[in-house]
């Protein structure tokens, strides 16, 4: 799955495919023609409301996709500067990263794409988080 560049109406196809939805079932969840949904499978990018329709159809979170490209490709944060948090207010990062973004980091290494001190650097992973993930492998 291609990350950097998300086309989302050919992933929606590609869903409803493997998952073999009729297509009547889903002019009728989305009330909608059947042109509607095949120029749907054509765009790049499709209202949220209409996303969120296509995730509870399918049952598949096509937000985490996004999610994903944000993490790998968002810009640094800028050097110097300070996030100030209420003393009550607990912070987790745990699973931050979806399995999608593991799979496509992963990916980059096994097939020598990347190294491991490469994508460290570029994607501001920390090196512990890495290693986990190919010792998991």
């Amino acid at each position: 799955m291609n990350l950097k560049n998300i086309h989302i109406g050919s992933l929606i196809q590609s869903k409803v495919e493997e998952l073999e939805i009729p297509t009547s079932r889903i002019t009728k969840f989305l009330d909608c023609d059947e042109e509607s949904v095949e120029k749907m499978y054509l765009e790049e990018s499709i209202d949220a409301s209409i996303l969120l329709r296509w995730c509870k159809l399918l049952e598949f979170d096509f937000f985490r996709i996004y999610s994903g490209h944000l993490i790998l490709y968002s810009p640094p944060a800028k050097v110097g500067r300070v996030v100030k948090h209420k003393e009550d207010t607990l912070m987790f990062r745990k699973n931050v990263y979806t399995q999608e973004v593991k799979n496509f980091i992963i990916e980059k290494i096994k097939t020598n794409q990347m190294t491991a001190s490469e994508v460290i650097s570029k994607y501001r992973i920390p090196k512990t988080t890495l290693f986990k993930w190919l010792k998991k492998e």
